[in-house]
């Protein structure tokens, strides 16, 4: 299989050149935690040895990587491996969910330095923003002024139908007008006066698992996170894709093809499909975390209800693969493991069912973040866009 990142080895496209490849140098030492030699660098970057070297030492001597011990035994000349300085830039990564916040410091190597969950029923948007800042607030004030310095900004990331999907208990009729007029990432900056990034929900996340997933990293995969709406992240080597309104790639929108009750795949493919379910019973799920709702309990409405996501999600995906041929899909979300379990295997289920014979079957597989993907994903992007290749796709093979 061929890493993900593996284009970042070959040459560059910006208008600033020198930016550029400064930018394809440190990307290329973070991506390889073991180590990289001086030759290594220019061999991946395929820039002229002289011209590596000389970015290298620019970015050892402002302090933003630093060199290992001399690695001996080896064939040919003894090399010192470059490593990330951890401490030479962080990032705050911030996601305002469905019914809960979190917020997490990083560090450049994404490091979780703190982080802080806080747990709603619905989030207010005349206030949502002010209590993120002061978490935020709390958070810088652990560093010390250098740190702070180097904090390069937040990346916000929210789900993109908040205040518009589901019923009163989800997106309350007091707090829609105000989702509607709120620029969020704007008010986030001016309220905190760090650089802020908003990215797509599902996107954040899929970046968090490529970013945290063991070499080599899957080239493309379509990622599904189970919330109360279903958010969708689709990486394409060598980009991804927001959209000028943050809506590419909103394959929830898909229609399923039920020939007398058609319905968005998100209508399905929910949690807030599960709590329709259980309100046709009398059942309110209770506050706080998802992860420790009365699953056992409500095992006769939970069952069908995952039957009917994983067939929802296999149409998502089916009809994905039709157009670009992924293979892979990673599916997550705030649940318990054994019904995240369940929902992967319903859904590969359904691909199996759905499959014709010219049809891509991709591998189902269970995600690795849960409920700190979003907010982990949405601090290195943020770290990415201010530091690294903006776009695996500013680095061209």
């Amino acid at each position: 299989m061929t890493d993900f990142f593996a284009p970042a080895g070959r040459g560059v496209q910006h208008s600033n050149l020198r930016a550029a490849n400064r930018r394809a140098v440190l990307t290329t030492i973070a991506l390889t935690s073991s180590g990289i030699s001086n030759a290594d660098v220019s061999r991946r970057t395929g820039l002229a040895p002289q011209t590596a070297s000389a970015i290298v030492s620019e970015l050892e001597a402002e302090g933003l990587i630093h060199r290992g011990n001399v690695l001996r035994g080896r064939r040919g000349q003894p090399a010192t491996p470059l490593f990330l300085n951890p401490q030479a830039g962080y990032a705050i990564g911030c996601e305002i969910s469905w019914r809960h916040m979190a917020i997490t410091l990083l560090d450049l190597v994404s490091n979780q330095i703190d982080h802080v969950i806080t747990h709603y029923n619905a989030p207010d948007p005349a206030t949502v923003i002010d209590d993120a800042a002061a978490v935020i607030a709390k958070m810088l004030e652990k560093l010390d002024p250098s740190q702070r310095s180097r904090v390069q900004g937040i990346g916000l990331t929210i789900p993109g139908r908040i205040g518009r999907f589901g019923g009163e208990t989800i997106s309350p009729a007091a707090h829609r007008r105000g989702w509607a007029e709120l620029n969020a990432a704007h008010a986030l900056e001016t309220a905190t006066g760090l650089p802020t990034m908003q990215f797509v929900a599902g996107h954040a996340g899929s970046w968090a698992e490529l970013l945290n997933h063991p070499n080599p990293r899957p080239s493309d995969f379509v990622y599904l996170f189970i919330n109360t709406d279903i958010e969708i992240g689709f990486i394409a080597r060598p980009s991804q894709f927001d959209g000028p309104a943050l809506q590419s790639a909103n394959m929830s929108a898909i229609l399923t093809a039920g020939l007398t009750d058609r319905r968005y795949s998100a209508e399905l493919a929910s949690l807030a499909a599960l709590q329709r379910r259980l309100a046709r019973v009398g059942i309110t799920p209770p506050d706080g975390c998802t992860r420790n709702w009365h699953w056992d309990d409500w095992e006769e409405h939970v069952a069908p209800w995952i039957e009917e996501a994983g067939l929802a999600m296999a149409e998502i995906v089916v009809n994905t693969a039709v157009a670009v041929e992924t293979q892979q899909v990673i599916i997550d979300g705030p649940l318990p493991r054994p019904i995240l379990d369940r929902l992967v295997a319903a859904t590969a289920n359904g691909i199996d069912t759905l499959s014709g014979p010219a049809t891509t079957r991709p591998r189902v597989t269970a995600g690795t973040r849960g409920a700190d993907g979003m907010a982990l994903g949405a601090g290195q992007l943020a770290l990415i866009r201010r530091m690294f290749a903006r776009q695996p796709s500013d680095i061209v093979g």
